[in-house]
């Protein structure tokens, strides 16, 4: 299926029948990223006194108990709900289908190396998306297509689909890139790795704060501020997948809840002449 439409009064056509996916799939049971070090996600039949549903084991069909935890075991999409005492859920906030995206590449610095800032303070081991490297690949960039921002980080290895986070620390975004971000009135964040924040960063999650607007500390909100942005992390991008603009779909399930596991694709777009 090919479709046409406007951005920013240009005209694009996209493929919707070959996209790029990238998510990483769940195996359960088997190889897949991990943060904090909970249990990996796994599937299991169900066995009762009457039945065990599993072809494999003799059963006349197969359906399995699944457990996951989705901030820690995968893809995953997120909404403020993740920070507040209200359960707000994504199933209220993620309404969009397609979506204009910019995809970029950039390097984490060392976080001593750049006058960008942290709350906590920022350690010597530290790696972060700085304010300079986000301003070097989107302050040119068609407003248009920042709705969306994926971010790619070097270096981009295989290994980041099966990655034991606690044994090799991630990058997380200083305040000023964070900011920039929101300046651009970016409203779906996708990134490469675990957290936007530092792992272990006293509770603070001050750049999830500053991303959904609000205020450093609270965990209460008022109905009428609740944030429609949302943030997806651990996904991963190929090396074949070029930066640019794309049309992005994050696929979700129908869950009732702040986080869940989701499935990201990308669109090749064409502009017309």
């Amino acid at each position: 299926m090919v479709i046409e439409f406007q951005i920013s009064g240009d005209q694009y056509t996209s493929d919707l029948s070959n996209p790029y996916h990238i998510s990483i799939p769940v195996i359960f049971n088997g190889d897949q990223p991990n943060i904090f070090d909970v249990p990996s996600a796994s599937s299991n039949a169900v066995e009762t006194e009457n039945f065990i549903a599993d072809t494999r084991l003799g059963g006349s069909f197969n359906f399995e108990e699944i457990n996951i935890i989705p901030h820690c075991n995968g893809t995953h999409t997120e909404c403020i709900g993740h920070i507040t005492l209200e359960r707000i859920s994504l199933h209220d906030i993620l309404n969009e289908t397609l979506i204009p995206a910019s995809l970029i590449t950039v390097n984490p610095q060392h976080a001593f190396e750049t006058n960008d800032s942290y709350e906590p303070l920022k350690n010597e081991d530290d790696k972060m998306i700085t304010l300079a490297s986000l301003k070097s690949k989107l302050s040119k960039k068609n407003s248009g297509f920042t709705d969306a921002v994926i971010i790619r980080t070097l270096p981009n290895e295989y290994s980041k689909t099966s990655r034991r986070y606690m044994n090799d620390p991630s990058p997380f975004f200083s305040i000023e890139a964070i900011e920039y971000l929101n300046s651009l009135g970016v409203k779906h964040l996708l990134v490469d790795f675990p957290s936007l924040d530092r792992t272990f960063d006293e509770g603070k999650h001050t750049i999830h704060h500053i991303f959904w607007g609000f205020d450093k500390g609270r965990n209460t909100i008022k109905q009428k501020n609740i944030s429609v942005k949302s943030v997806t992390e651990m996904v991963y991008i190929g090396n074949d997948i070029k930066d640019g603009n794309y049309l992005l779909n994050i696929q979700i399930p129908d869950f009732v809840t702040d986080a869940v596991p989701s499935r990201i694709f990308l669109f090749d777009i064409i502009k017309k002449k």
